[in-house]
């Protein structure tokens, strides 16, 4: 679950790290009176929980109070990546010295957490990786241990030769250790993480991602949803308990187990075609679940053929086939259905099947072959 800057900026006051003064605007006239009470210079930055804000002219720099309320109506009519902008979060200017990159993720081949620092800050740190990356520290932590005070200091060393400093550094680096473990975090990022003429250290700008999977344990994050912002269908598949993503292909994926949808993506790929999401209906599925599935999958236009692969072990196979038939029914559209369904059930719900529209495979890959082929006969007919 990703939040809002101003929203991790919060949860960052409370565990200690230093952010700037600002507020939270909604109009352009709130936006002019927290400028009023902060003193100019004031920073504008559109609050949507993607990235490229400032690229895409989302972040603002003013300094006459005249200029607030026009900035700000221009940042509150923007789109930015296909979500519009609702809030503005205003923000005291602050005299910058240096910019530095502070965070910690997963590191998915060592399967533990990673902090990840640098001093090239303000730029994507893939892009320091990309072009630079001898310009970043990368120190594993052990989930048992957390990240270690000395561990902390000595990141700070390798960026800083002012001991005041570098402790300093190291001591936000433990302070977002402890959020990251207490929240079941996959991701804590400062970018940048200002250094400012006086010495000091600010935040000034901040993401958390929440591991979906430790929310129950989290009651006091509920406060933090917000699905305004989030791709339409992503936020109707998690309400019908499905696991959404949208892509850019036109090949619709409907598959059971996070493992199996990747493996199913990956081999569309391999035989020339293009995966249009990922869409796991889980380890069970009623009819009704594999129904919204489709439908969710239907709103993409990009779609030009449907590839069901479901390997039934929990998920029942006549269960996706009734669900398949009834969402069929309600279609007002021609679009070719690819399915191979395999384990418990799977004779049934191939009667349940025959006489219908949908073409059966018998092998994953047999049904990508068919899938990827009809995707581009169609693409080309058009």
């Amino acid at each position: 679950m990703k939040i809002h800057e101003y929203q991790a900026k919060a949860i960052f006051a409370e565990y200690g790290i230093p952010v700037g003064k600002e507020k939270i605007a909604q109009t352009p006239k709130e936006a002019k009176a927290i400028a009023q009470e902060l003193g100019m210079p004031v920073v504008i930055k559109a609050q949507v929980k993607v990235g490229g804000r400032g690229k895409a002219g989302g972040i603002k720099l003013v300094e006459r109070i005249e200029d607030v309320e026009p900035v700000a109506s221009q940042i509150l009519q923007m789109t930015i990546k296909g979500i519009p902008v609702k809030k503005v979060l205003v923000a005291q200017a602050i005299a910058i010295q240096a910019e530095y990159y502070l965070g910690i993720t997963i590191d998915r081949s060592k399967r533990k957490p990673i902090l990840l620092a640098s001093a090239a800050g303000g730029i994507d740190i893939e892009e320091i990786a990309r072009t630079s990356p001898k310009k970043i520290i990368k120190q594993i932590i052990e989930p048992q241990l957390c990240l270690l005070p000395f561990q902390a200091r000595n990141i700070g060393f390798k960026l800083f030769t002012d001991a005041k400093i570098a402790n300093e550094f190291s001591d936000i680096a433990l302070k977002l250790n402890k959020i990251f473990f207490d929240k079941d975090c996959s991701l804590v990022e400062i970018n940048p993480l200002a250094l400012t003429t006086t010495q000091q250290f600010f935040a000034l700008d901040a993401k958390i991602v929440f591991d979906d999977n430790g929310l129950f344990l989290h009651p006091e994050l509920k406060a933090y949803e917000d699905y305004t912002d989030e791709e339409v269908l992503e936020v109707k598949a998690k309400q019908a308990g499905l696991s959404y993503v949208k892509l850019s292909g036109n090949v619709g994926c409907v598959v059971n187990g996070a493992g199996l949808a990747m493996a199913t993506m990956d081999l569309i790929k391999r035989l020339g075609g293009e995966p249009a999401n990922f869409l796991d209906i889980g380890g069970s599925s009623s009819p009704e679940k594999m129904a919204t599935a489709m439908n969710i999958i239907l709103a993409d236009k990009n779609v030009k053929v449907i590839l069901i692969n479901i390997f039934g072990g929990i998920t029942r196979c006549d269960d996706v086939a009734s669900g398949l038939l009834s969402a069929i029914r309600g279609l007002h559209k021609t679009i070719p259905i690819v399915a191979r369904l395999t384990g418990t059930n799977e004779t049934l719900a191939h009667n349940i099947l025959k006489g219908s529209t949908v073409i059966p495979a018998k092998t994953m890959v047999e049904a990508v072959q068919k899938a990827v082929a009809l995707a581009q006969q169609r693409r080309a007919n058009q």
